[in-house]
């Protein structure tokens, strides 16, 4: 049986050899970070050296790296209330339609002081609509993610952030997507706060970061206690977790010029291979976006029996609802996006990586072709023009 290809990349990803060596070196360290003698200022030297290599990444200097137990902690670490903007101290938060669930949830914002930016069919952010909703009201902290998870659509920060700043409001980034998949640099996004993550580099599970940009020098700890990360985020830091993110981030920076073409040129083969099925949609095909991430449908597809055709074929790729207490739901991304219930119930999210190869995605499109072969066998074709 021929081994299973993993089409899941923006999920998580596997672990690189990179990361696993840094982690087995940093189990070897007895000390902590923050004791002054020989071990301590052994595991020190290594978490900064992760550090170090979190901020070349975002073109940023190592002091303003902020180590999390994940990209929701960063995120609810970098929606406060409070913090100090231009304009003065925000009071409320605005969020894209389309963002990951961590940053929807509001972070430390009352329910009530969160205001939502709708987007446009192909899931970018309105920035009239943005620009209007700041004039509204009290200074503001807008959040608004690099790429998107299930599209992979790419927004217009840097644009977003000239209308944020023109209102005297401060700009958070959920990088975690995009980190290591395409050039990023915070301060030419003009971004006050971005957030990262571990595991969608090949990195270990349960550690992320939250990065200062210009304009924030602190922000209110969610976690109270010891000085570590200088004050920002109490508690012992997972120094393997991070030694494993710093060579994870060090080895996707330096894989990122040949993978960003390489990439490319795989999805594009993926998606005209699925466009032979009569009827595909791709979302968001038109607009920019991660060289990795397909998102698609047709009428009367499934997704959660598409995924289990895809298993049993041998792929792992995800389906574009959320599965909640055994319901399934409609991705939230598209229902912004104005997709119809049926399109949004039957989207598939196929994700490649830096091993992914064109063997793989061919298997994946002619796992495609079997598949649609049954799961789309008498539907009503006029479906195609209403779909």
């Amino acid at each position: 049986m021929p081994d299973r290809v993993y089409l899941d990349w923006n999920a998580t990803t596997p672990l690189r050899p990179e990361a696993r060596a840094a982690m087995l070196a940093a189990f070897d360290l007895v000390g902590n970070p923050s004791s002054v003698h020989d071990e301590g200022r052994k595991a020190r030297r290594m978490m900064e050296e992760a550090r170090a290599a979190i901020a070349r990444g975002l073109g940023t200097v190592a002091r303003r790296v902020v180590f999390t137990s994940g990209g929701t902690e960063a995120n609810t670490l970098a929606l406060s209330p409070g913090l100090k903007a231009p304009a003065g101290p925000v009071e409320r938060l605005l969020v894209s339609a389309v963002e990951h669930a961590s940053v929807l949830a509001g972070g430390r914002f009352a329910p009530e002081a969160v205001q939502i930016i709708p987007v446009d069919r192909s899931g970018v952010v309105d920035l009239g609509r943005l620009a209007a909703l700041l004039a509204g009201g009290p200074p503001a902290l807008v959040s608004v993610m690099g790429a998107n998870n299930e599209t992979g659509v790419l927004q217009q920060v840097s644009q977003v952030a000239e209308i944020v700043s023109q209102a005297g409001g401060l700009l958070h980034v959920d990088a975690i997507q995009a980190f290591g998949k395409i050039p990023l640099d915070i301060n030419q996004m003009g971004a006050n706060l971005v957030t990262v993550s571990a595991h969608k580099i090949g990195g270990p599970k349960g550690v992320g970061a939250l990065v200062l940009g210009a304009g924030v020098e602190d922000v209110i700890p969610v976690l109270r206690g010891g000085g570590q990360e200088r004050g920002r985020r109490a508690g012992t830091e997972n120094l393997a977790g991070i030694a494993g993110f710093g060579a994870a981030a060090g080895a996707a920076l330096a894989g990122l010029e040949a993978d960003l073409p390489r990439l490319t040129a795989l999805r594009d083969n993926l998606e005209t291979g699925l466009r032979k099925t009569a009827g595909v949609t791709v979302f968001s095909s038109d607009a920019p976006r991660l060289p990795n991430t397909t998102l698609f449908t047709a009428p009367g597809l499934k997704a959660e029996t598409a995924v289990i055709g895809f298993d049993l074929e041998g792929i792992a790729v995800s389906s574009g609802s959320a599965c909640s207490s055994g319901k399934v739901q409609a991705s939230h991304v598209l229902e912004a996006m104005g997709a119809s219930s049926a399109a949004a119930q039957g989207a598939v999210r196929l994700s490649l990586g830096w091993s992914t190869t064109s063997a793989e995605v061919d298997r994946a499109v002619e796992a495609w072709r079997k598949l649609s072969m049954t799961l789309l066998k008498g539907r009503d074709e006029t479906a195609l023009e209403r779909f």
